[in-house]
């Protein structure tokens, strides 16, 4: 699991650095404002292919199970690069909604950060346990992953629909 460890961590330290570099200067000769909705729809899928493997595991189908688990990983995976590229070319957008939609949306990106934070390490120790046969391992931190990843894909999806008027 130590490699889990560093790997989260290297991870978490490139996504933070794109918060404290200028956004890119140079010519880009497209419409990055793309890359938001890719976010929404890559979160949305990976909600679904959440929810599609727990489906299948309380029916003791581990292949779908396990070929779902797979998708969301794809998809996560697909939303990091999409969300990597699109922080590296820009400045983060600011919210211009009223007051109390604000403390809303801060709340729910405040959530929505940290536990995807943690997810990165709970979701790959997760799978690793998952792979390795390690069944009751395996169980044991799935009751805490799946909720939490879930709760991340979902509110990614909110956070776009409540900033999105302000791209």
């Amino acid at each position: 699991m130590p490699y889990i460890v560093v790997f989260s961590i290297v991870l978490i330290g490139i996504i933070a650095t794109l918060f404290f570099l200028p956004g890119y200067d140079g010519e880009i000769g497209f419409d990055v404002t793309i890359f938001p909705l890719l976010n929404a729809i890559f979160n949305c899928f990976t909600f679904v292919f959440l929810l599609v493997s727990l489906w299948a595991i309380k029916r003791k189908n581990i292949p779908l199970h396990r070929n779902f688990v797979l998708l969301a990983f794809v998809s996560t995976f697909f939303f990091l690069i999409s969300y990597v590229i699109y922080h590296f070319l820009t400045e983060p957008a600011k919210f211009g909604g009223s007051p109390v939609v604000k403390i809303i949306y801060l709340f729910i990106l405040a959530t929505h950060v940290l536990l995807a934070i943690v997810n990165v390490p709970l979701a790959l120790i997760t799978a690793t346990q998952g792979f390795a046969g390690r069944i009751k391992q395996h169980r044991r931190i799935a009751r805490w992953t799946m909720p939490v990843w879930l709760y991340v894909s979902s509110t990614g999806v909110v956070v776009y629909l409540l900033i999105s008027p302000y791209y």
